[in-house]
């Protein structure tokens, strides 16, 4: 086992990943900005270095000064955590270099998936079901006119080493996709600097559900089940449960064994998520694959009692995966996660400032992986989480009940929150009923200005 890990984050994973390493006997070493010099993540730890001014670019994403804090420190690996330099293969491959371990799969696999289009055919070519699209890159809009063609209008161009929905478009007639596509490139360049699309059939009414899984280095693989990610708004997600009312036990051994198996093919290790769209018919198709842990994945761990940080340090650690899970997967109840955001819940724009008070909520199937507190400064340089509440129930009814309760406990002043906007969404009839896709959220917030209105 490892003796010091350093964690290459901030916030509530980097707090999440230091409670793994006390639990493992592993000290804990955290790197932060100016801007977090105050942050719970640097106190818990059990060592702490600044590196570096608040912009990520100038602190967490500056390779140079996140190994320099671990030659420091002396440490035998580094946690990623999600976001950040997670899922950048350079960055692992400079771990390796200077004889640090990556706690994530190897480089050329976060490459892999990294790159959208050969994380499709290499899926494709395992089995997994993809939606109809492009065999690879598209490189002129000539060329995107014929395989819309082929496909068949609506369909979506994607940035390949993109994400958050930048670089996208849904293209609905070829008279549109000259501009729309060229548009697309140009976005996907800036955002990412890499302008290379692809495309897909566009699914009007999917839902986003995606499988957790976890893998040894020596070709062990297992799948956790699937979670519910389709309440987004603007491709990101705001709410997440497992298991989806959807996912049939049938459909889940199924999908389970095919990523095991592919898994297996591609050398995958460590945690991965591998997302699906779900069609009108009711079939789930691969979109793309996340090489890290997610923000979601309190979810899953409150469904199999698999502790998913500890399982990743264990992995890196040279441990199979039987000595990892001390026996089978076994799902009980139902979970759910509410993001609470540092922002307004109707108008969505950033709230940083000043904590004045912070009560979180307790009691039986409550969690609460959060890195803020009473007095506390939220900053403006980075993501608007602040705390992720996660409850687990008998069933889904019992769950969103559960859910209803703790948000009403959960108390922040002095910014504002998407606590309103969750409990808003608790009381929704279809969200109750499990009637729901990606689109609902511009169904319900149209309803909900609407009332406002009147």
């Amino acid at each position: 086992m490892f003796n010091k890990i350093l964690i290459a984050n901030r916030g509530e994973i980097a707090l999440r990943v230091i409670c793994a390493c006390k639990e493992l006997g592993i000290k804990a070493v955290a790197v932060y900005s100016e801007a977090d010099r105050n942050s719970l993540h640097v106190r818990f730890a059990d060592e702490a270095v600044c590196i570096g001014p608040p912009r990520p670019s100038d602190s967490y994403l500056n390779i140079p000064a996140v190994i320099s804090a671990a030659e420091i420190a002396n440490v035998d690996a580094i946690h990623p955590g999600y976001g950040l330099l997670s899922e950048n293969a350079n960055f692992a491959e400079v771990c390796a270099a200077c004889g640090i371990k990556f706690i994530g799969p190897r480089p050329e696999v976060i490459r892999m998936m990294g790159e959208k289009e050969k994380a499709r055919m290499a899926m494709k070519k395992a089995g997994v079901p993809i939606l109809p699209g492009s065999d690879g890159v598209i490189a002129t809009a000539e060329e995107a006119i014929k395989w819309a063609q082929e496909v068949g209008f609506p369909v979506i161009v994607k940035a390949s080493a993109g994400g958050g929905g930048r670089g996208m478009r849904v293209i609905r007639s070829a008279e549109e996709l000259p501009n729309m596509f060229n548009a697309a490139q140009t976005e996907a360049a800036n955002a990412f600097g890499n302008g290379d699309l692809y495309m897909e059939k566009f699914i009007e009414r999917p839902r986003h559900i995606e499988f957790q899984v976890l893998a040894d280095e020596f070709g062990n693989v297992v799948s956790l089940g699937e979670r519910e990610c389709s309440i987004q708004r603007r491709h990101q997600k705001l709410l997440e449960e497992s298991p989806s009312v959807v996912v049939t036990p049938e459909m889940r051994k199924e999908i389970g064994g095919i990523l095991e198996k592919t898994m297996r093919e591609i050398g995958y290790s460590n945690a991965g998520t591998v997302e699906f769209l779900m069609d009108e018919d009711g079939k789930l198709n691969f979109i793309e694959m996340n090489t890290r842990i997610q923000v979601e994945h309190a979810v899953t761990e409150m469904v199999t009692d698999v502790d998913l940080v500890k399982s990743q340090i264990m992995i890196a650690a040279g441990y199979k995966l039987p000595d990892v899970l001390h026996g089978p997967i076994v799902h009980r109840g139902h979970a759910i996660e509410c993001r609470i955001n540092a922002e307004h819940p109707e108008k969505f724009t950033p709230s940083a400032g000043k904590i004045t008070t912070y009560h979180i909520p307790g009691g039986t199937g409550v969690r609460v992986d959060t890195a803020q507190y009473a007095e506390g400064v939220v900053p403006p340089y980075y993501d608007s989480l602040i705390a992720k509440l996660v409850v687990r129930g008998k069933d889904r009814e019992e769950a969103i009940s559960r859910m209803t309760r703790a948000l009403e406990m959960f108390i922040v002043e002095g910014i504002f929150t998407s606590i309103p906007l969750h409990q808003r969404i608790m009381r929704d009839p279809d969200f109750r009923a499990g009637n729901f896709d990606t689109k609902f959220m511009e169904r319900f917030l149209g309803e909900s200005n609407l009332k406002n209105k009147h």
